[in-house]
């Protein structure tokens, strides 16, 4: 039982705030000298050079860096005003606007908190001063902020890969109809929403003083850039042509590019977004070091084998397993990170899916879809605390916590469907 001890503290160490990285490597080096002494963690020097040497994650610091490149491009205020002005005129349509970038942000940057501060800053007082309703403006620019979660490329999918031993290109691949279903559906709740209740987000009138041609114009020149990046990126990788790794490092040239067109590049912008990146970066492997120790003193002690047993006892088998992981995973997402989760908890869970027959290319979707939510789950909603700290002071917490409710249930909704019907997305539930 000392494996489960150990799981259960270092859970309540997280929760109480004590950091990611040095609670899993402090309750690793507790236990392990418990149970075997210094010995056990003979064996970790050739663990982290193993992590270090891994050509898949080497996409992580790349695709970090493409994405804050483009954030400092002025990338997103350029998309909101084009699609404000093309879509401004329909109920809800800065919303929809909101959503379609939040998109092609997802698509382009896949940096959340970037995505989410940016249209914060952006978006939010425009859809405040043309009357929108604080909760569906909040729930808007939060929920299309985390898209890059599930659209790739994102770097959960990348770091799922790994901890699966999936092809990343055949993630990138399975995630997109998933990807692409979601921002339908909030397209669809906020049309809705605004038919029957006009008042949440009022037409905004035209002021421009541009025709629609022109409109239309505009609006082409700002997506036209970022939408050819995404396809040399994704389309390099759906073809054949580049591994994720090449791709990331031809994404973070194009950023670069994009960043010259858009007449923002210099060597201090360079410079900052390269600071941003190692930042990112050490801080996703600090976590996997630690988590590496933690998961080694859990095996050697044979928590994964206890609890590998449990799981395949429950009632209902596969789905039975399916509903208490996604169960788990959605808990874990109101407290912790979902850099953890996947370090610590899917490698636990995987060995149980593998044995089950699962497909494990839909299970890492199920994961990604889930892990997504966590970031707009109260309390510790990610996208919550970057909203809320650029959001204008007549926005309260709990109008982002009551906006995000009908995108969290949307999320929901998605991930049951592709439980039930995975043949609508393209994917199989067993090998």
């Amino acid at each position: 039982m000392i494996g489960m001890i150990m799981f259960g503290a270092a859970l309540l160490l997280l929760m109480l705030g004590f950091p990611v990285a040095f609670t899993f490597g402090g309750v690793a080096l507790f236990f392990g000298i418990y149970a075997e002494g210094m010995d056990l963690f003979a064996f970790m020097p050739y663990r982290i050079m193993s992590v270090m040497q891994n050509t898949v994650l080497m996409a992580v610091p790349l695709f970090i860096f493409m994405g804050v490149v483009l954030q400092r491009t002025r990338l997103a205020e350029q998309l909101l005003t084009s699609m404000g002005r093309l879509f401004g005129g329909l109920p809800g349509g800065l919303a929809i606007s909101t959503i379609l970038v939040g998109a092609l942000l997802a698509a382009s940057t896949g940096v959340v908190g970037a995505s989410v501060v940016a249209m914060g800053l952006i978006s939010l007082p425009v859809m405040l001063a043309h009357n929108y309703d604080k909760r569906l403006a909040t729930g808007t620019i939060c929920a299309s902020g985390t898209l890059g979660q599930i659209v790739p490329p994102s770097i959960i999918l990348i770091i799922l890969g790994d901890v699966l031993g999936l092809p990343v290109g055949d993630l990138f691949r399975a995630a997109v109809i998933p990807g692409v279903v979601l921002v339908g559906l909030y397209i669809i709740y906020i049309l809705v929403l605004t038919r029957f209740k006009p008042e949440t987000g009022p037409a905004m009138p035209d002021d421009s003083g541009l025709s629609r041609g022109k409109e239309i114009r505009a609006a082409l020149l700002a997506i036209i850039p970022p939408l050819a990046l995404i396809i040399v990126v994704l389309g390099s990788i759906f073809a054949g042509i580049a591994t994720p790794t090449e791709s990331s490092a031809l994404g973070g040239v194009g950023a670069v590019v994009l960043a010259i067109i858009y007449r923002q590049f210099s060597f201090k912008m360079v410079w900052d977004a390269s600071k941003d990146t190692v930042k990112v970066t050490a801080m996703v492997f600090a976590i996997l070091v630690g988590a590496t120790a933690f998961s080694m003193v859990f095996s050697y002690t044979g928590g994964d084998y206890l609890l590998e047993e449990w799981l395949l006892q429950l009632p209902g088998e596969k789905w039975g397993f399916i509903i208490l992981a996604m169960l788990v995973i959605l808990v874990l997402g109101f407290f912790i990170d979902f850099v953890e989760i996947s370090f610590i908890i899917v490698p636990i869970l995987a060995p149980v899916a593998e044995a089950m027959g699962i497909n494990m290319l839909w299970f890492a979707i199920l994961i990604a879809m889930n892990l997504q939510t966590s970031f707009l789950t109260p309390p510790f909603g990610f996208s919550l605390f970057y909203l809320k700290g650029v959001s204008p002071p007549g926005v309260q917490t709990t109008d982002i916590y009551k906006g995000v409710l009908p995108f969290i249930l949307m999320q929901v909704l998605v991930l049951v469907m592709i439980v039930i019907f995975p043949e609508w997305f393209g994917m199989s539930s067993t090998y």
